[in-house]
């Protein structure tokens, strides 16, 4: 449901994880056309592409590529269940996160095509009493995240609510009275707060709960019998357990009442059924042409209507990534080519997406070159300081490079750092997450941007400054160690994120989601600082010297409620 767990250019970049055995994980599973035996080069290399990930415990899930109605690649790897050693395959169900949205949106256009609503419409024409902040915000808004609503998943609290059992209104309740982060149609802010509104739109208009009006309206018209909403009660046939990596292996992912994500995020399918969607959903067999191109009309921030619209090596690619516990996704087409790409994890982290992009580039032809291959080329580190600076790759989102002897290291905001290494005197690579760096330089040999690669994509990020800020000096202090119990627990700092503070003797430790702990040490009672990043932290306590909440300050400030 959030997009939180992605690639370095989604604002994440996750560590590789360790622990986990793969000696006795299952082949592949799939139908016969994907036999690699036979298979052209390019399908073999897709396959192999996708096994250095399983090798290396970034991935398990279900794989599908076809051109038109050609099914390319259709596998399944690694488990669905761990426990029961069940292999999974084209048949396995995922949940779909975020995948979720362009249902939810075909829906809305459905409703409109019936004369029962127009996009265009402020919401409070169906929900009279809504607050007057509401009062311009459309149903178009909420369609292209350009409402205000805040987002309801990033709540200091939403981490204790999310194991509970809700419904529609009880979820509209706990945004409706906050205030607008900014006025409808001025900015563009990801909030899954506005699709569970449209989910709570299309259940009153409709007089049908959002679950039958997608079985009824979508999923029997285009023959997709393997998909609904997911429910934690019900026995699903062939349904996947979610599995999230820490550093000493697989556990089983956190639980969410999936009555919770409702229609930003509770639909379950398989990869056969999501290539049905897809040749239903642009071979015109559920939208008029107007209703479709209205669909994929980028509005702000390359956002349409529950899809994403991109350009990718010069040709237009219609996706949307999903994310929720223990379960990523990625779906995208690619009209120029009626290529359809399918990607679903049972295992949290950025595989999903990175596979795709790798997915894409093979089926055009194209070369991708594994982390594995790569060979760390021998150059003189005083090139290094060249390229030492500040670099935005999106806005409130930077990437620092600095030098540490004869190692270059990259720090994107809010996350640890990096080595990168050299593969010539201006192309780098990373080893914990297959992504690679270029750096530009101008006419004066000055370098003036880079480009990420990663999952099929290039991004640029201008300079922004000459040299990457160094840390600021920090003092140590000692304080009395029974201070440090109260701020012993978890913190949440976004859905699937969070940091958990553990004590040893006088030592304090703090540890994010899926990734190594460190020590952080005292500059006053409540502040603290990390001697291996630039980053501090502030407890934030009560009466009693117990800490409600955390402050992460690192390129801004993010809080973090405790939630144990």
């Amino acid at each position: 449901m959030t997009r939180t767990i992605l690639v370095l250019a989604s604002a994440t970049l996750l560590m590789a994880t360790r622990g986990f055995s793969w000696a006795d994980a299952p082949q592949a599973t799939g139908s016969p056309q994907s036999d690699m035996k036979s298979a052209p080069p390019d399908l073999a290399r897709m396959d192999q592409m996708i096994r250095s990930f399983v090798a290396n415990k970034k991935f398990m899930g279900a794989v599908l590529v076809a051109r038109g109605n050609d099914i390319l690649l259709d596998r399944g790897y690694g488990f669905a269940n761990l426990e029961l050693n069940v292999p999974n395959s084209p048949k396995t169900k995922f949940r779909l996160g975020s995948i979720t949205k362009q249902f939810t949106a075909a829906s809305i256009l459905l409703l409109e095509e019936r004369g029962k609503l127009n996009v265009d419409d402020r919401v409070k024409k169906y929900m009279p009493d809504a607050p007057a902040a509401w009062d311009q915000i459309t149903i178009f808004n909420l369609l292209t995240h350009t409402s205000g609503i805040p987002n309801f998943t990033s709540f200091p609290d939403y981490a204790k609510l999310e194991p509970f059992p809700t419904s529609a209104a009880d979820l509209v309740a706990r945004f409706r009275d906050k205030p607008l982060d900014f006025q409808p149609g001025e900015k563009w802010s990801y909030s899954n707060s506005g699709y569970v509104l449209l989910g709570y739109l299309i259940e009153k208009i409709s007089g049908k709960s959002y679950a039958q009006f997608l079985e009824d309206n979508i999923f029997k018209p285009l023959g997709m019998v393997d998909s609904g909403y997911d429910s934690n009660s019900a026995v699903i046939e062939n349904r996947a357990s979610g599995y999230a990596p820490t550093p000493n292996g697989m556990v089983n992912a956190g639980y969410i009442d999936m009555t919770v994500p409702l229609s930003a995020g509770g639909l379950y399918s398989t990869t056969e059924d999501l290539l049905r969607w897809e040749q239903g959903l642009f071979g015109g067999k559920l939208l008029s042409p107007s209703s479709l191109k209205k669909m994929t009309t980028p509005f702000k921030n390359e956002y349409a209507l529950g899809l994403a619209v991109h350009t990718v090596s010069g040709r237009e690619e219609i996706e949307h990534t999903g994310g929720i516990e223990g379960f990523n996704t990625e779906l995208a087409y690619y009209p120029d080519e009626q290529l359809t790409v399918v990607v679903l994890a049972n295992l949290n982290g950025p595989a999903s997406n990175e596979i795709a992009g790798n997915l894409h580039t093979l089926a055009e032809g194209g070369t991708v070159v594994l982390s594995s291959e790569r060979t760390v080329a021998k150059i003189d580190p005083e090139v290094f300081d060249g390229y030492v600076g500040s670099y935005q790759l999106a806005p409130h989102f930077v990437l620092k490079v600095r030098r540490e002897g004869d190692r270059l290291i990259a720090q994107a905001t809010g996350q640890e750092q990096i080595e990168i290494f050299p593969e010539d005197d201006h192309n780098f690579f990373a080893k914990v997450v297959d992504a690679r760096i270029t750096f530009v330089k101008n006419g004066q040999g000055r370098v003036t941007e880079l480009v990420l690669h990663q999952g099929g994509r290039d991004q640029h990020a201008p300079r922004v400054d000459g040299a990457a800020a160094e840390p600021k000096g920090h003092k140590e202090i000692k304080v009395d160690p029974k201070i440090l119990d109260g701020y012993l627990g978890t913190y949440q700092l976004a859905p699937g994120l969070s940091i958990r503070i553990t004590r040893e003797g006088d030592h304090l430790f703090a540890q994010a989601s899926n990734q190594a702990r460190f020590e952080i040490f005292p500059e006053s009672d409540r502040d603290y600082f990390y001697k291996v990043v630039d980053a501090q932290i502030t407890f934030v306590t009560d009466a009693r010297g117990q800490a409600t909440e955390l402050i992460l300050h690192q390129a801004g400030d993010h809080h973090a409620g405790r939630v144990e």
